[in-house]
């Protein structure tokens, strides 16, 4: 603005303000020495916009955090269906392995088929009850087939034979005396009727029994072949004999004696357990000796293997001679043939060895 021609402040003022009767302007005038630089325009839009940004960065940031604690929750029921899945496998897989109990009769069942160092197998979903006992069984009957095209013999006849072969080359006559005996016979031997053993008496009737051992067939026979046979008279017998015997491992009612004795002279102790021990090294048996007592014999020498009697032994005479008219030294032995089979063939049950149809050289025929 020049200066020559420019207004005064007055005037100036007085031509701004005007007054009116319904308002009143007011504008503010500015020197143009101390006119400052306008500031930049925004607008308003823009202005908006970068509120919204900044709200929008706080909502990522918030839906980040949300992301995170989602992504963190799923973490965690990934993993808890993680855990609980390889747990229902780790389950199913003990299920289809797990081991079931064998009812009696099954455990009985699978007993009589295994043959000796064989274990009771365990049932499980793969392998039952059935697919094991068809399977034992298969085993059995080629071991009877194998029996039947090589060997025939059965164990119990066999081992009759190899004794009776022992003590024939060792000079012992082989006797068969009869299986029914007067049951008087039994009263000799001083098994009377307060006796234990006399309530084992299988009786056929008032006088008569079946032989519940040897020795009275032994004792008649040294009675009547005295005089006659050179000394020392050596008998030996091996049959069967019958007591009512309580049912287990060890005890049968019908079972195979071998007695053996000699009458005269060498009857010592030592004779005795020499013919023992030469026995048991022909049938490769380990033993023990023990002493013992009994009601029959008095004083004897029992003979144990693997815990079990297998035969017991006499040194006489003993008080009872007199009754059956015999007056001289003499030494023997019973053997029950079924313990000696348990024993050779390692049986668990003494049946497997026995005259049965239940079983063939310890062989189950049940199949």
């Amino acid at each position: 603005i020049c200066k020559v021609c420019k207004l005064s402040d007055d005037k100036l003022n007085r031509f701004v303000q005007k007054q009116s009767n319904r308002t009143t302007a007011k504008v503010k005038l500015v020197s143009s020495s101390n006119t400052s630089k306008p500031k930049k325009a925004i607008p308003k839009g823009l202005k908006t916009q970068r509120k919204g940004s900044a709200n929008h960065l706080g909502n990522i940031k918030e839906t980040q955090k949300m992301s995170g604690k989602m992504n963190a929750d799923s973490l965690n029921i990934n993993s808890d269906e993680i855990k609980l899945r390889n747990k229902r496998t780790q389950t199913k897989r003990q299920s289809n392995s797990k081991t079931f109990e064998l009812t009696p009769s099954q455990n009985k069942r699978l007993s009589t088929l295994l043959a000796p160092g064989e274990d009771v197998p365990s049932v499980s979903d793969n392998k039952k009850f059935q697919d094991i006992e068809l399977e034992l069984m298969e085993k059995r009957k080629n071991e009877l087939i194998e029996t039947y095209e090589n060997d025939r013999e059965h164990q119990l006849g066999k081992l009759e034979r190899d004794i009776t072969n022992f003590f024939v080359e060792r000079g012992f006559l082989e006797i068969k005396s009869p299986i029914m005996i007067p049951l008087e016979y039994v009263h000799r031997m001083g098994i009377t009727e307060e006796k234990e053993l006399h309530r084992q008496v299988f009786k056929i009737n008032n006088s008569m029994c079946l032989r519940p051992m040897l020795a009275p067939g032994l004792y008649n026979h040294l009675r009547k072949f005295d005089g006659i046979l050179p000394d020392p008279i050596r008998l030996f017998e091996i049959g069967p004999c019958y007591r009512k015997e309580s049912d287990g491992s060890e005890h049968l009612e019908e079972f195979t004696m071998l007695n053996f004795c000699q009458m005269g002279s060498m009857c010592t102790k030592n004779t005795l357990i020499n013919l023992i021990d030469e026995l048991l090294e022909y049938l490769n048996i380990e033993y023990t000796v023990i002493s013992d007592c009994c009601d029959v014999y008095g004083n004897t020498i029992d003979i144990t293997s693997k815990d079990m009697e297998i035969a017991s032994a006499v040194v006489g005479p003993i008080p009872k001679d007199i009754d059956w008219g015999i007056n001289k030294p003499w030494i023997g032995a019973g053997f029950g043939l079924e313990r000696l089979l348990k024993i050779l063939n390692g049986y668990q049950n003494i049946r497997r060895g026995s005259r049965s149809e239940s079983y063939y050289n310890g062989i189950s025929t049940n199949l």
